[in-house]
């Protein structure tokens, strides 16, 4: 199950999702640029949110199928995506309603961090995942919690909350910290191999007025990306 139970604040999340700097020109942008040239391929959006990313591959050319464990927001995607979108209510946390090596791709854009167990998880999307395919995933940068928390023990699984203001209300975001080196030994537990890691800088359109100077079109410390392939 996940950490954070955003049926009480859907419409406030999805709001900020749409023009904040951290989702719509850092962590989108390059879940998109990672999954490169997607037509024609059949897509799961693992933890669909509104469905802004699911969104923008269909627009690419990608057959997308797409679920979220919170039911509002799966209404909002499907407000965003149309009727005879393909949606669900599904937890991650749990098996999933799709049959093995169903899909030519995976994207898990910032869902990872809300499970304290990674193995059932990323077996389920191993299983519904095509040989040849990919995981492209973004979770939260592991050096960005001790940057925060410098007396936290980095090397330790720990659970830690955060308020945020979203769309003028203020919501808590409870997540799972996990050191680089269980995140890879839980990759490779599951039968994946790391084929890239990625630190970017935010998207080349970023607004100026969302960044500081001295940050326009360089790298910080915020998620992390990875590209998994079957092992």
């Amino acid at each position: 199950m996940t950490a954070t139970d955003y049926d009480d604040f859907a419409d406030a999340y999805s709001a900020e999702n749409e023009s904040n700097l951290f989702n719509a020109y850092y962590e989108r942008p390059e879940i998109l640029r990672l999954a490169g040239d997607v037509s024609g391929r059949r897509i799961l959006d693992a933890g669909c949110g509104s469905g802004p990313l699911s969104a923008a591959l269909r627009s690419k050319g990608a057959a997308v199928t797409s679920f979220d464990v919170s039911a509002a927001m799966v209404d909002l995607a499907r407000q965003r995506l149309g009727e005879d979108a393909d949606l669900h209510v599904a937890d991650l946390g749990g098996p999933l309603p799709f049959a093995d090596a169903e899909f030519d791709d995976i994207v898990a854009s910032l869902v990872l961090h809300y499970l304290e167990d990674w193995a059932s998880p990323l077996a389920e999307l191993r299983r519904v995942l095509k040989p040849g395919g990919r995981l492209i995933l973004s979770v939260n940068h592991p050096s960005a919690y001790a940057i925060v928390y410098p007396d936290a023990d980095y090397f330790a699984v720990t659970r830690y909350s955060e308020d945020y203001v979203m769309d003028g209300q203020t919501v808590i975001l409870t997540f799972w910290h996990r050191p680089l080196h269980a995140m890879a030994d839980a990759f490779a537990a599951a039968g994946f191999r790391i084929a890239a890691v990625s630190e970017p800088p935010p998207a080349a359109n970023t607004p100026q007025e969302l960044l500081p100077p001295d940050l326009y079109g360089r790298s910080f410390m915020c998620f992390l990306f990875f590209v998994l392939e079957l092992a």
